[in-house]
């Protein structure tokens, strides 16, 4: 591709499923995928984790849901102009080249499946408020994966299946948690919120902290964005459902939030396992308030993994097709495509972790949701990047000298939003987190490898004329005479933005 057309919006090879077809997502439910993919279980422990910096935490909450809305708005603007399933991935392999592509979309994976047993553990949780109270491991590790594969089975069973799962899941979670939002405002005391800054620390120092909890819950954004190709009218209904979802995720946390707050004392709030529920038993007295909770809870997680599961396999599906991830990723099944291969082995590997999580493991949610966090704010920083790159070299003379000065300075404050959040995460977490996503490393190398030798088979072998090798999908770097080392392959994925 030419410097001239690379600002252009390209067809991607990537677009896939029934776009523009009866059997994709409408706005509702691309919609409600954004709103389950981003309240899952922990919403319902928020509260309680904010609780220890007092009320300065919502100052953190509204400061994280502005960078929240920013990267929306930037993921919409780029679902516009780069088409087709993949979200991050495509967008860093529009702008910046095949590498940067592969490792957006590994450390992606990385965050989806990892992320869906942080959920799977927390739902648990809920779950045993009524079977297996005594929480014996064998019982939770059964609940745990009964959590994980039911949505799997929905996932395979077609997109139409997906999309009303999603849609009475979202609807019957949303209910309870707009009550809170709504209704519970009016049962708010002043004596309840305790002190504004209640750690002791400086105002900086709380805000920073309580923010690197609060950016958890916006996780899942840009879930409509990855799944585009299943979207009806994506140029129109993608950008609509990741800013619509993200709004009303917004004022569900802080208004639910403030709630709780004023409702439940706190210095019962710090130590509350489940502060809705505390909150609810407040407002409408007695106990059987928080069993309603919990049921919303359940159906939170469900609702969250079931979304989760999908994305787990939509991403590392365009990958593969564009010979960036391994080939059975790229494979479907039925009249919908569903990725089953995609499906199966990250339900698998959120499986294995779920059960070493219970055997070996005491801190185990907070560690992988501290994981999953930064292995997808990786991709957000890097779709900031490629908005801003693109705005860089074709914004002035494609926009409007208002929408371009708009849009610069929304994805600088979604490029640094996503700086604070890495930040955030502390340092052993960035640790791990890079080592994980270095790890995708010698993936890419066997790919090239792989694509350089399928490349070479097809140049050289029978019937190889200049027909065949214009019908050759590969790419021009998959077609090389020779196979080449690690500093090559390396040195032309650094600068393969230069070479298309």
């Amino acid at each position: 591709m030419s410097g001239h057309d690379r600002g252009k919006p390209r067809q991607s090879r990537v677009v896939d499923g029934p776009q523009g077809g009866r059997d994709g997502f409408g706005l509702p439910v691309a919609t409600a995928l954004v709103v389950g993919s981003i309240i899952g279980t922990g919403v319902f422990a928020l509260p309680s984790a904010l609780a220890p910096y007092g009320p300065i935490s919502l100052v953190a909450f509204v400061l994280v849901t502005l960078g929240a809305l920013a990267l929306a708005a930037v993921f919409g603007r780029l679902s516009e102009r780069v088409p087709g399933s993949g979200g991050p991935y495509v967008y860093a392999r529009e702008a910046f080249g095949e590498f940067t592509g592969f490792l957006t979309a590994w450390s992606y994976w990385i965050t989806a499946w990892a992320g869906n047993t942080a959920i799977a553990v927390a739902w648990v949780g809920y779950v045993e408020v009524f079977v297996n109270k005594g929480h014996h491991t064998g019982g939770s590790i059964v609940i745990a994966l009964t959590g994980l594969w039911v949505p799997a089975v929905v996932n395979l069973t077609g997109v139409r299946s997906i999309g009303a799962f999603q849609m009475a899941t979202t609807v019957l979670k949303f209910v309870p948690l707009a009550f809170m939002a709504t209704a519970g405002l009016f049962f708010v005391r002043a004596a309840n919120f305790g002190a504004f800054n209640a750690g002791g620390t400086s105002a900086l120092s709380a805000v920073s902290a309580a923010g690197a909890i609060a950016l958890f819950s916006y996780i899942g954004l840009e879930t409509a964005s990855v799944a585009a190709g299943r979207v009806r009218e994506p140029r129109r209904n993608v950008p609509r459902a990741t800013v619509y979802g993200t709004l009303a995720c917004a004022a569900i946390y802080l208004l639910g939030t403030l709630a709780v707050f004023g409702t439940v004392p706190h210095a019962r709030l710090g130590s509350s396992t489940a502060p809705f529920t505390d909150a609810v038993n407040t407002i409408a007295g007695g106990h059987w308030a928080g069993n309603l909770v919990a049921a919303a809870a359940i159906v939170s997680g469900l609702d969250a993994l079931n979304g989760w599961t999908l994305i787990c396999a939509e991403m590392p599906m365009a990958a593969a097709r564009d010979g960036l991830f391994p080939a059975a990723f790229a494979g479907t099944r039925g009249r919908s495509g569903v990725p089953a291969f995609g499906i199966v082995s990250a339900t698998v590997l959120a499986s294995l972790l779920a059960v070493v999580s219970y055997t070996r493991f005491t801190k185990v949610f907070t560690e992988i949701v501290l994981l999953s966090v930064l292995t997808a704010v990786i991709p957000y920083l890097v779709s900031a990047a490629a908005q801003l790159y693109w705005l860089a070299r074709h914004g002035r003379e494609q926009l409007t000298r208002r929408r371009f000065g708009r849009d610069v300075a929304v994805t600088l404050l979604a490029l640094a939003f996503s700086y604070w959040s890495i930040q955030g995460s502390g340092y052993q977490t960035v640790y791990y987190g890079l080592f994980a996503v270095l790890l995708g490393i010698p993936v890419y190398v066997w790919l090239g490898r792989a694509r350089t030798t399928a490349g070479t088979a097809a140049a050289t072998g029978p019937g190889a004329g200049p027909q065949a090798r214009t019908a050759d999908p590969l790419p021009t770097a998959a077609r090389t005479a020779r196979p080449v080392g690690l500093p090559t392959l390396l040195r032309r994925a650094l600068t393969a933005r230069h070479q298309n």
